[in-house]
Formats: C-alpha cells, sequence, structure tokens
C-alpha cells in the first residue's frame, strides 16, 4: 500500500498522536479527559480530516471483538458475585507457610485467574487482598503486588479470553480456543516458573527476614495488657480489619451467609494484634442493634486476630402475654487465646437485608439451598462456555449466550447487573478500531513494515527474535492492542509466505510476545496501572508502586521469560 496524499498523511498522523497521548498518558495537564474520550476524539478526528469516510468509520468496528468482551465482562460480574474470587483470595491465604509460600500462591493463583476470567478483573479483585495480606504478616508490599501483576499478564497470554489483544488475534487469526491453549500454554506455564524464580532472587532478602521477633510480640502484648483497653484507639482498629477485596457488585443471594460455617483460622504471626484486638473489643459497648451488626462482622472480617468464629441457631420459646413466640436467634460465639465471647444476633426470621420482613418457610436452610442451587448454575454455565470454546464454536456468540444464560437464571431485573459491565472500554474499543484503521490509510505503518520485514521473518532465529524486539518496543510505546491491530495482518501474510502452519505460528508469537511485553514498564499494561492505582488508593493499606521500582524488576523479567517462551512457541 503506498502513502496517501501529504495532506492525509499529516492529519492522520496528527489525530493518531493524539489518541496515542491520551491513550497512554490519560491525565495529561492540557486535556486530561482520559483514555475513552481520547479514543473517540482520535475516531471523530480521522473523519473531520477526511483520512477516512464515515461509512469506513463504522466498518472499522469490529462487532464480534466487541460481542466477546461484553459476554466475558458480564460472566465474570456473574462469577464474582457468586464468591469465585472469593474463593481464590481465600486459596492465598489458607494455611500459609510464609512469604515464600505466599508469593508462590499468588504468582500461581493470578496466573489461573487471568487465564479464565481476564488479567485486568483479575488484578481488580485481588490487588486490595493481596495488599492487605501482606500488610497483615508485616511483609513488604513490592514483591507481591508484582507478582500479581506480573504473572496476571504472563498467565492471561495462554487463552483468547486471557486479555483484550488476544481476543482481537482469535477473531482475526480464526484459531481456535483450542489451538490458541495448545499453541501457548506451554510458554505461558514456563514463564510463570521463570517469572517466580525471579521474583524469588530478586526478593529473597527481604522475604527470608522474620517480620517481627517472637520476643518484639511477647512485649507487645504485656505492653497492651498493662496500658488497659484504651491502648489502641477504634479507628486504628478499624484500620486493621481484613476484608477479601471485592467488586461494587454485591450478589443479593450472599446476604448474610459470607462465613457461615465457615472456621476462620489466623496466622501464629500475629498473637501480639489478636490480644490489642481483643481488649479493644472487650472495651467497647454496644447500645444498639446497629452496632451488634457491625461488631459481628467486623469480628467475622478480622484476620488479625487468632479467633475462630462458629455460628449456630438455637430455638428461642418465650411467652409473651401467655402466647409462645418462637424466635430462632443465631448465635456467634467467638474463641480466643483469651476468654470467649458470645455475642446474639439479631432475630433470623425478622428483617432480612433488604429491610423486608422475610417471607414465612424462607429460613436459613432454604437459604442456603437456593444459594447453593444458584452458584452450581453460575459455575456450570461458565464451565460450559469454556467447552463451547475448546470445540471451536464461535467465541462472540458463546459467551454472549453464557451470558444470557446467567442473566435469566438471575429471575431478577438485569439492569443492576448491566451497570456493571465496563461500557467506557467497549466504547473505547470502538474509537481504538477507528482510529487506527484511519492510521493504516495513511499509508505509514505499511512503509514501516516494509523496511523491517525482509529481516524478521519467521523462518530464522534472527528473524524471530527481530520481530519481537518490535513487537516488545511497539507494545510499551503504543500498547499492545494498537500494536496487534497495526502489526497483526503484516505478521500473518509474511509468514503466510512461508507456509500455512507458520501463518499460525505468527499470530501465536504476536500474541505471546505483546502480552509479556506488558510487564517491561508500568505503562505496558492496563493490568499494571490497575495494580498502581488499586494500591495507592486502598484505604489504611496505600502503596505507592512507582514506575523505576516496576522497572527494574520488569527488565529483567520480560527479557528472560519472552526468550524462554519464544523458543517454545517457535517450537510449536
Amino acid at each position: 500500500m503506498a502513502l496517501a496524499s501529504t495532506e492525509k498523511v499529516v492529519l492522520g498522523c496528527v489525530a493518531f498522536t493524539i489518541f496515542w497521548v491520551l491513550a497512554v498518558f490519560p491525565s495529561v495537564p492540557f486535556m486530561p479527559v482520559g483514555r475513552t474520550a481520547g479514543s473517540l476524539l482520535g475516531a471523530m478526528l480521522m473523519v473531520l480530516f477526511r483520512v477516512m469516510t464515515p461509512e469506513q468509520a463504522y466498518a472499522a468496528i469490529d462487532l464480534p471483538i466487541l460481542g466477546l468482551l461484553f459476554g466475558t465482562m458480564v460472566v465474570s460480574i456473574f462469577l464474582e458475585r457468586a464468591d469465585m474470587f472469593g474463593y481464590l483470595g481465600s486459596a492465598l491465604a489458607w494455611r500459609s507457610r510464609g512469604s515464600k509460600d505466599l508469593l508462590l500462591r499468588v504468582c500461581l493463583v493470578s496466573a489461573v485467574a487471568s487465564a479464565l476470567f481476564t488479567n485486568d478483573t483479575c488484578c481488580v479483585v485481588l490487588t486490595e487482598f493481596i495488599l492487605k495480606l501482606a500488610r497483615q504478616n508485616n511483609l513488604p508490599p513490592q514483591p507481591f503486588l508484582l507478582a500479581l501483576a506480573s504473572s496476571a499478564n504472563i498467565g492471561s497470554s495462554a487463552t483468547p479470553i486471557g486479555n483484550p489483544q488476544n481476543l482481537v488475534i482469535a477473531v482475526q487469526s480464526g484459531i481456535t480456543f483450542g489451538q490458541f491453549l495448545i499453541g501457548v500454554f506451554p510458554a505461558m506455564i514456563v514463564g510463570i516458573v521463570a517469572n517466580t524464580c525471579i521474583l524469588l532472587c530478586y526478593f529473597w532478602k527481604y522475604l527470608s527476614v522474620p517480620p517481627v521477633a517472637e520476643k518484639d510480640q511477647e512485649r507487645g502484648v504485656a505492653s497492651a495488657a498493662s496500658a488497659g483497653p484504651e491502648v489502641v484507639a477504634d479507628d486504628e482498629v478499624a484500620s486493621h480489619r481484613f476484608t477479601p477485596a471485592r467488586m461494587s457488585h454485591a450478589s443479593s443471594f450472599n446476604g448474610g451467609l459470607d462465613g457461615v460455617d465457615e472456621p476462620m483460622r489466623r496466622s501464629d504471626s500475629m498473637n501480639s494484634r489478636a490480644a490489642v484486638d481483643t481488649m479493644s473489643m472487650r472495651s467497647r459497648s454496644y447500645n444498639s442493634e446497629g452496632d451488634i451488626q457491625v461488631a459481628i462482622r467486623s469480628m467475622r472480617a478480622s484476620t488479625m486476630s487468632q479467633e475462630m468464629v462458629e455460628v449456630s441457631t438455637v430455638s428461642d420459646r418465650r411467652d409473651d402475654a401467655g402466647v409462645g413466640v418462637v424466635g430462632p436467634r443465631k448465635i456467634t460465639r467467638t474463641t480466643s487465646h483469651q476468654r470467649s465471647v458470645i455475642i446474639e444476633d439479631a432475630p433470623e426470621g425478622g428483617v432480612n437485608d433488604d429491610g423486608e420482613k422475610a417471607k414465612d418457610g424462607d429460613g436459613p436452610r432454604e437459604k442456603r439451598w437456593k444459594v447453593l442451587v444458584w452458584k452450581t448454575a453460575v459455575y456450570l454455565t461458565t464451565l460450559g462456555m469454556l467447552v463451547a470454546l475448546l470445540m471451536g464454536l464461535n467465541m462472540s456468540w458463546s459467551a454472549i449466550t453464557a451470558a444470557l444464560v446467567l442473566l435469566a437464571l438471575d429471575f431478577t431485573d438485569a439492569q443492576a447487573c448491566l451497570e456493571k459491565v465496563s461500557y467506557s472500554l467497549l466504547i473505547f474499543f470502538c474509537g481504538m478500531f477507528i482510529t487506527v484503521d484511519g492510521f493504516n490509510r495513511t499509508g505509514i505503518p505499511n512503509a514501516l513494515w516494509e523496511l523491517v520485514e525482509p529481516y524478521s521473518r519467521i523462518n530464522s532465529a534472527k528473524g524471530t527474535a527481530l520481530l519481537a524486539i518490535v513487537i516488545l518496543v511497539l507494545s510499551n510505546v503504543a500498547s499492545n492492542v494498537p500494536t496487534v491491530l497495526l502489526l497483526g495482518s503484516r505478521v500473518a501474510a509474511s509468514a503466510a509466505a512461508i507456509s500455512p502452519a507458520s501463518e499460525k505460528k505468527a499470530w501465536l508469537i504476536l500474541a505471546f510476545v505483546s502480552t509479556v511485553a506488558g510487564n517491561l514498564t508500568l505503562l505496558g499494561s492496563a493490568a499494571n496501572l490497575i495494580v498502581c492505582e488499586q494500591a495507592r488508593r486502598a484505604q489504611f493499606f496505600g502503596y505507592n508502586l512507582t514506575f523505576w521500582s516496576h522497572l527494574r524488576f520488569g527488565v529483567p523479567s520480560t527479557i528472560i521469560v519472552t526468550a524462554i517462551g519464544l523458543v517454545i512457541v517457535v517450537s510449536y
């Protein structure tokens, strides 16, 4: 494709540059409008500058990719409501054997979760959970935040639904879900192992230092006991409550049942904090039912104390004016090292979470069965979607079908659930499709590729290495999704001239390298920015993951993981 007219080339470059600046730096001082508005601005300028016609702009929007994105987002919302991410968080904290064991779990859980639920969703849900878990054990947060972001990026490379650029590649290339998984999954596994080893070597010194000496703990317990119940302020205790990070949408099915019949044993390293929290809780007086509810929830959620929560329902029969009234009571018994405290919950059959009277016969047992049946339906529907993808059915319609089935099984107005869909991301993709297609029509990407293409063919080791370097650099300069849109068809056409098998291999190389390239810098992946922002804004547990601290780890990790994974993908 030859270069367009000088006017189109200049105006097209101006529109694309504006899009790129606002996409990479969404809060620039002169126009802090964000990525979504930036992509729409770039698309509008492409049409206003007559780089492309309105009809060409509409045709540039890839509806199958948007449908696949929408379907996977709805499925992820229902999985979060069904406590899937809560279970993943529990797997991190369950019987942890120290800082290194916790780091290994973070790498494994984030890799698996990102492959199935997209890396951005994984980082949104798990960042605050991991941050609080590190603070709880007096561990430096940086290794665990880097482990989450880097492992989520690497893990998402294994499936077409792991990240947006893989969605684009799967739709444009026609590679089935199973072929994609077989081609990239081995490289992902080796990459996760290599990345974990780099994390352990890089932070071995920090992870080997015991968080708090036992003598210091004993001194803390003794000083707290001598100081009396006022030694710790209420707000300080509240600031150390441990609640797993959840997305803003809460399930109506989980109201009042979280933590029921699930004893939680805390870490032995927090004995001193347990004593302080226990004495502070003793010093508080509960004068209203609301205070009692808050106390119960905080005891169930807090992992800063070493206690086990047991919930049981007993029948309370009282005679009021000669009439026997049956009212089940929920008794919460907390057992700690100091003493046992029994707190009586509100009547079970009185008022539910929505402030309405509970229906007759809708007791705790029946509620639990409804929750269990609904969760099972969500998990089976998600499993059916994955099976359909593995069978090679249309990925976009498989995801949309699964989303519609879940919306129907909810038996409620779908508006509340659909409001949680990230429509700003869908709009961003629409604007990006138009802007990138307009930039392609200027002829500049094709002219630049013609200079590099003879030296970057994948039938030689040097060519494969050069192609990987181009993808790495461009993914961190222009972001990975625009890189895939710019290079995808060109890389595939170059490889197709070698053999049909090479074309599929080229798509897989583009998928793996463009995804792992996100670990190079903090700006290389949206997942990195999500972890950084979530950690910085976390209440009471905030941590600032800087650009340079990420770069010091990201450069060696990206180079090593890319080199090892590239060898495996090429040998496919």
